[in-house]
């Protein structure tokens, strides 16, 4: 594929995302919540705010949050609550909240477990190649959600959508994380967005953790989470058709990810504004 997207590029087909369907025409679908699970009512208690935040709104949420972070830069940092325990604390919260959930599975054997409690399984960048991995999600008949690697060419992203519907998986979710642009910074090259919903897949867009400054204070990924809401401004107004956002009560305490996290109490203002982007976009379309 051409490193350019044609003026009309295809839009892509709706999809199944559990009760919600996501693509043109339809609600943002907003994937939120903290990085990974550090207790279990705390992990609760943001799924309830942001059911709360997000009620009478235009969006379809589903929250997210990894029971394993197993990509840390340094060996001694937190990881999560395992697969066992993080999973029952991803269970209370469908049963306590009624939300649908979301989390990232590294290893084929992870996708049966996870698809249980999970209505969607997300794919990390750094494995959305990894063949075994895309089968074992799509095999589990749950929709999927791929990162594309930060060292991937949008394009590239078709063999991925080709792997997982030839595993039985029609309901593929395609999601820009950035791209790689020297030492310990990413970048957000815009066109990648119009590009890989020309493969008809919905695209989501990770405002977060395109922040990111990998390996940045050292030992432990750093970012700026003062660019989160200029680049989901700029995602809606070019046309997404789904936000993740992680967020925490206390970033700067929080485990991991901190540095690019929105705090939970500035993630009303924030959505109120991005949505409000996108309504003015979707009126012209």
């Amino acid at each position: 594929m051409p490193d350019s997207t044609p003026t009309a590029a295809p839009l892509p087909t709706p999809i199944d995302v559990g009760p919600y369907r996501c693509g043109p025409g339809e609600n943002l679908l907003l994937i939120a919540g903290p990085c990974v699970i550090e207790d279990a009512d705390f992990t609760v208690a943001i799924a309830h705010e942001l059911k709360r935040i997000t009620s009478g709104l235009p969006v379809n949420l589903v929250f997210k949050a990894s029971f394993d972070k197993a990509n840390r830069t340094s060996s001694g940092a937190f990881r999560g609550a395992g697969l066992e325990g993080g999973l029952k604390v991803l269970d209370r919260v469908v049963r306590e909240t009624g939300l649908p959930v979301t989390t990232d599975i590294h290893e084929s054997y992870q996708a049966a477990a996870a698809a249980e409690v999970c209505t969607v399984l997300q794919i990390p960048a750094f494995l959305a190649r990894q063949t075994d991995l895309l089968v074992a999600a799509a095999q589990t008949g749950r929709s999927v959600n791929v990162k594309k690697g930060q060292f991937m060419a949008p394009w590239d992203m078709a063999h991925v959508a080709g792997k997982l519907r030839s595993a039985g998986c029609q309901n593929v979710l395609l999601c820009e994380r950035g791209t790689f642009f020297g030492y310990g910074r990413l970048v957000n090259d815009m066109r990648s967005l119009p590009q890989m919903r020309s493969l008809g897949c919905p695209v989501v867009f990770d405002a977060t953790h395109s922040v990111q400054e990998p390996g940045g204070l050292g030992g432990a990924t750093g970012g700026n989470r003062a660019m989160v809401e200029p680049l989901a401004r700029a995602a809606v107004a070019i046309g997404v058709d789904g936000l993740f956002f992680e967020t925490h009560p206390d970033p700067d305490k929080s485990p991991s990810d901190g540095p690019n996290m929105l705090p939970l109490a500035t993630f009303s203002d924030v959505l109120s504004r991005v949505l409000a982007i996108r309504q003015l976009v979707t009126s012209f379309s």
